[in-house]
């Protein structure tokens, strides 16, 4: 697939890309996009450096929750992937506000031109300006900032199996979901103009939101869920899920990065339509292990933690068409069982 590349200059050399929170995604998208840009990859743990280097990126250490810990982001790249999650606790996203501050800032201060004086002038209040970058006796327009933010699916709650477009209001139910809507508005936040931003010495700003449902792979699959035997819920009372392959999640990570719109939210999903336990059904066939048992919701709750009850009380299908026209993703696997042919064969 054929991708628009922003234009380079020689200054920077290839276009840099600033990956925070490089975990598995994060890994599948280096892979694609090391060779082309420039990857800068934010982790909070020294063990992941040397893995990180490995697989093509520059390795930075520092922890989103601590600010001290973050200004060398600022100015470091104009293309930024966030997936890094919100904390396990409370309400908000301070981690997406701490990283939001840092990127808005400008890189560097100078000070300004002296006032003039005599009559008719104003006083200047701010004596410290931002420069901006110049070409010659004008001064150049600073790249809009393009960050893709990976979201989740489970901002809209429970839609009673519905099909949702991206535009349905958000209801999160749990915690979780309600962290992931304040982070949405952090960094869906409306910028100042382009004349206010440019006298202030912000970046302009671009921010793709991609809803994300649950995220399956070749080394991602419940097989050992599978083998312990916990139950799902049986037909009259099951949900209805969503997925998406990770490799194709990279491909529309990617997408984004050049076709997504601005402040845009575009749900990261194949489109199938599949009810939970049909989903466990299919995964246990192709690898050969026994089908989960069926049980009523009263059992199942029992026997599952806390954590996967939550899935399993929030029921909804998705709306891709915005994925197809807008960011004219062709996805390698478009549904669940087109991917476990391929790992499996047919059985």
């Amino acid at each position: 697939m054929n991708f628009p590349q922003p234009a380079r200059t020689a200054r920077l050399g290839r276009p840099r890309l600033l990956i925070v929170g490089c975990g598995d995604t994060g890994l599948h998208v280096l892979e694609r996009l090391s060779g082309r840009k420039r990857v800068f990859a934010l982790t909070s743990s020294p063990e992941r450096l040397s893995e990180l280097r490995a697989a093509g990126a520059i390795p930075l250490l520092g922890n989103l929750d601590c600010l001290r810990q973050l200004g060398r982001l600022r100015g470091l790249a104009t293309d930024v992937l966030m997936l890094a999650p919100p904390p396990g606790q409370g309400e908000d996203d301070p981690r997406s506000r701490r990283l939001a501050a840092v990127l808005r800032r400008p890189a560097r201060k100078v000070r300004a031109l002296p006032a003039p004086t005599g009559r008719g002038t104003r006083p200047v209040r701010h004596p410290d300006i931002v420069a901006k970058p110049a070409t010659g006796p004008r001064e150049r327009v600073r790249r809009p900032l393009t960050l893709v933010y990976a979201s989740t699916t489970g901002v809209y709650g429970d839609a009673q199996g519905r099909r949702l477009t991206e535009t349905a209001p958000l209801r999160p139910a749990s915690p979780r979901g309600r962290r992931r809507a304040a982070a949405e508005a952090v960094w869906r936040a409306i910028a100042p103009s382009r004349a206010r931003s440019a006298h202030l010495g912000l970046a302009p700003w671009r921010t793709v939101v991609l809803r994300i449902p649950g995220i399956y792979g070749r080394g991602r699959l419940p097989l050992e869920r599978l083998r312990t035997g916990l139950p799902c819920l049986v037909p009259e009372e099951d949900v209805y899920t969503n997925h998406i392959e990770i490799g194709d999640l990279a491909r529309i990570l990617e997408c984004a990065l050049y076709r997504g719109r601005p402040q845009r939210v575009i749900h990261a999903a194949d489109g199938q339509d599949l009810k939970m336990g049909d989903y466990f059904d299919a995964v246990a066939d192709a690898a050969g292990l026994p089908r989960p048992p069926r049980l009523p919701a009263a059992q199942v709750r029992a026997a599952v933690r806390p954590a996967m009850w939550s899935f399993m009380q929030e029921s909804r299908r998705l709306d891709t068409r915005r994925l197809r026209s807008e960011l004219r993703v062709r996805l390698r696997h478009p549904c669940v069982g087109h991917a476990l042919r391929n790992w499996f064969g047919a059985r």
